[in-house]
């Protein structure tokens, strides 16, 4: 292998050599411009631009080896300074999530693939210099399928960048978060484009760089305008947050799941204190099943509680149901217990009202892959057992159910849509829960695994889109941090720091106008699969016509 790498570089002249350095210095440029874009970095704008390079090393690539080369330089870097933070690096961090970590930041590179083999696809099959104004349609639709997979991990949409530049990321209430990536991707065409004509003529003033400035006045007038006509509503609801600060690492295994409870009431206290009718606790609050029947006093220590001080507790909980072999609700993906008895268990979130015995469940539907189930392992059972956290937390079953849950203030309903952790990253999804009336938006989460680096702070900037896409409220409720709370224009209005015990109160209001997003999350999207699928038919029709020609000049020279 060492000696046809020493052959392969001998190859090339100097002048090869010097511009292949000069092309990877440009591509690691450009992933590493792109990267910096996101939060927690206070640079959005390095995203309308960050691709340049990029495209203009790809655009002298013919082949396709050679675009999906560059292109998983570039991505590389963009992944690496993004997402290093994935195998959390804390000391008590599992070696599985390091692992994970580790492998996340050289695999999901290649997800990139996508858009550059279709963009190659474009490029040799169409007019070459239309490929470059279909690329922003081929990303999007890459980026809108890799949320489709149980590999789903949308984490990087670029939209998602732009939650610092308030002005730009309001029409999202119009095109969402994926016409935000489509908004970028031709911003740095166009600026490209115009970069080339001030090369080649020295024309500054340009049909490119015109459209570009002309777009940018356009969009960015129309936030301003939002932000400045935002008017709060009228109807408001005192909410309170809950941030214990509990090691999540330890939680599992130390027991005392009385002294935590005692230790979330104690807190919830400050906030009933402060005439809040509404208290939210973190992701899997308490590290036990809590209503499968052996917590039965810790249950009625809860339910007491939220009657005697007339408030709604919404709350992260693990939960699980339990079925004997003959019951014809047992589900396909329940698990074998002992004694011929199945039960699935849920990450969940618990509605538990005043004055009443019943309990709303609501089970995760986007679980984190890996994390917390491991992909298609119902199709290959011995994954699932091969690959499993020390917590104990990484096969939980799949919710089947979006709703709201409904709690009531002087006597008028009020419908709250509550997602927990990696669910908010799933625009369209969360926009279900608002289709369905939901008049606020609340995530549950604990973000606590990956120490105080990029993940928590960007987790929460993708709220401020989902506020944004849908015009509501957004309540944030980590274990650890970033808890807050934020309005329909993106604003962060409170917010606590990371790692500390502390509780946050406050106003929220309550919409119930839908936007033209919400009823319409899949307009972008399907827009760039209907087009891509165009490319594609094109593609392999051309192709077969192609493979029948030369089969009939080789049967007629045959002949």
């Amino acid at each position: 292998m060492l000696n046809f790498l020493k052959k392969y570089r001998q190859i090339r002249t100097p002048e090869q050599r010097k511009k292949l350095k000069k092309e990877r210095i440009l591509l690691s440029i450009s992933g590493i411009f792109l990267g910096l874009s996101y939060p927690p970095f206070p640079l959005p704008y390095f995203a309308f631009v960050a691709l340049i390079p990029y495209l203009k090393v790809l655009e002298t690539k013919n082949g396709l080896g050679e675009i999906n080369r560059a292109t998983y330089l570039t991505m590389f870097f963009f992944n690496l300074v993004t997402l290093y933070w994935v195998g959390s690096w804390t000391p008590e961090a599992d070696p599985f999530l390091k692992i994970s970590g580790i492998v996340l930041v050289f695999f999901n590179p290649t997800v990139y693939l996508i858009p550059s083999t279709l963009y190659f696809i474009a490029k040799k099959y169409f007019d070459k210099k239309m490929a470059i104004y279909i690329w922003p349609f081929l990303w999007v639709f890459f980026e809108f399928i890799y949320t489709v997979t149980e590999f789903r991990f949308p984490w990087l949409t670029l939209g998602n960048s732009q939650a610092f530049f308030p002005s730009f990321i309001q029409v999202a209430e119009l095109i969402g978060v994926y016409g935000l990536s489509i908004l970028i991707l031709f911003s740095n065409v166009l600026l490209y484009q115009s970069w080339k004509i001030y090369s080649n003529s020295g024309k500054i003033l340009n049909i490119f760089l015109i459209t570009y400035l002309v777009s940018v006045v356009i969009i960015l007038s129309y936030g301003n305008v939002r932000l400045n006509s935002f008017e709060e509503p009228q109807e408001k609801l005192k909410i309170g947050v809950v941030q214990p600060n509990l090691n999540p690492w330890n939680k599992w295994s130390s027991g005392g799941v009385a002294e935590i409870l005692e230790s979330y009431l104690e807190q919830t206290d400050e906030l009933v204190d402060q005439n809040c009718k509404v208290i939210f606790w973190p992701e899997t609050a308490l590290p036990v099943y809590l209503l499968t029947g052996q917590y039965n006093q810790h249950v009625n220590r809860i339910l007491n509680y939220v009657s005697a001080n007339d408030i709604n507790l919404i709350t992260g909980m693990p939960d699980a149901k339990f079925y004997n072999q003959d019951d014809p609700n047992l589900p396909d993906d329940a698990k074998e217990s002992s004694n011929d008895f199945y039960y699935t268990s849920y990450n969940s979130i618990l509605h538990f009202t005043p004055n009443s015995k019943k309990i709303d469940r609501y089970g995760k539907i986007k679980l984190v892959p890996f994390g917390e189930k491991v992909p298609y392992a119902e199709s290959i059972p011995f994954l699932g057992d091969l690959i499993k956290w020390n917590v104990g937390i990484s096969s939980w079953n799949t919710g089947s159910e979006i709703k709201n849950f409904t709690l009531f203030q002087n006597v008028d309903s009020v419908s709250i849509g509550a997602v927990i952790c990696i669910e908010s990253i799933y625009p369209e999804f969360v926009a279900e829960f608002v289709g369905k009336g939901a008049e606020m938006i609340a995530v549950v989460t604990n973000d606590s695994w990956y120490g105080d680096s990029s993940g928590p702070y960007q987790h929460k900037a993708i709220s401020v889109i989902r506020a944004v896409e849908n015009r509501r409220y957004v309540v944030r409720c980590a274990n650890g941090g970033i808890s807050c709370i934020i309005n329909p224009m993106g604003n962060t209005l409170k917010s606590t720091k990371m790692f500390e015990k502390t509780t946050l109160a406050g106003f929220v209001g309550l919409t119930r106008e839908k936007t033209f997003y919400t009823k319409n999350p899949n307009l972008i999207p399907y827009l760039s699969v209907f087009l891509t699928v165009l490319i594609l038919i094109n593609f392999l029709l051309n192709r077969f016509f192609a493979f029948k020609i030369n089969k009939i000049w080789a049967n007629n020279e045959n002949n």
